[in-house]
């Protein structure tokens, strides 16, 4: 009898995601697993105790994907782009995962450590607590949304299908109906998805600056006079 093939946590890992990538959520489970790797299903449990620890699994894999210069900014916009954009990156790269990401990555320490990272460079803008808190919400939503937003909705294409289909499919709406959609999928037909959600980030950007100043600026005190009415 044949002694179960030897492997790595992170041949392991990429091995999930790579059954993720091809199968979709749906297709990952310890017996695909098993026959990915050419080995038992028990071989399996040996380094991953249940299916959330392979969730999770997977979850790290995409999210510690993420690079981007750890180095200080001289503004701090500039350091939430690097890793605001490098975490989109990552995540884009395997759309199938996006569900799993959303659901565990409290408990994924690459997760953690982006969401640590993202919260630093946002509390350089002069935010804490519940602003902080706000504004980190805010670029994550970006973040997951713009990934989210080429699986679902009206724009998103069909497995297999050209983005040319899905400007004729827009089109061949009621115009009156729908002008600005119409509008819209002329203009994603040649639009880049990276300078997109750069352009997304920078208004999300320009309205948290504005804030925090408003947010710091002084009263403005009454005359003398006035106070002595």
């Amino acid at each position: 009898m044949a002694r179960p093939r030897k492997f790595s946590r992170a041949r392991l890992q990429q091995a999930a995601l790579a059954l993720v990538d091809r199968d979709g959520l749906a297709g990952l489970s310890m017996r695909a697993l098993a026959a990915r790797l050419e080995t038992g299903a028990m071989t399996i449990y040996t380094h991953v105790g249940s299916r959330e620890e392979l969730d999770l699994l997977v979850v790290d894999a995409v999210v510690g994907a993420a690079r981007w210069p750890r180095r200080p900014r001289p503004d701090w916009r500039d350091e939430v782009r690097d890793v605001a954009t490098a975490a989109w990156r990552a995540v884009r790269a395997h759309p199938e995962a996006i569900p799993l990401i959303l659901v565990r990555r409290t408990r994924s320490a690459a997760a953690l450590g982006v969401a640590e990272a993202l919260l630093a460079a946002l509390a350089r803008s002069g935010r804490s607590r519940r602003r902080l808190l706000v504004a980190f919400r805010a670029v994550s939503a970006l973040v997951m949304g713009f990934a989210q937003a080429e699986l679902a909705g009206p724009l998103s294409r069909r497995a297999g299908e050209p983005a040319g289909a899905v400007v004729r499919r827009v089109r061949a709406l009621p115009r009156e109906a729908f002008p600005r959609l119409i509008e819209i999928a002329a203009a994603a037909a040649t639009s880049d998805a990276e300078s997109e959600f750069r352009h997304g980030l920078d208004l999300l950007l320009a309205g948290l600056a504005a804030s925090g100043t408003r947010a710091r600026a002084p009263r403005r005190r009454r005359p003398r006079a006035a106070r002595a009415r």
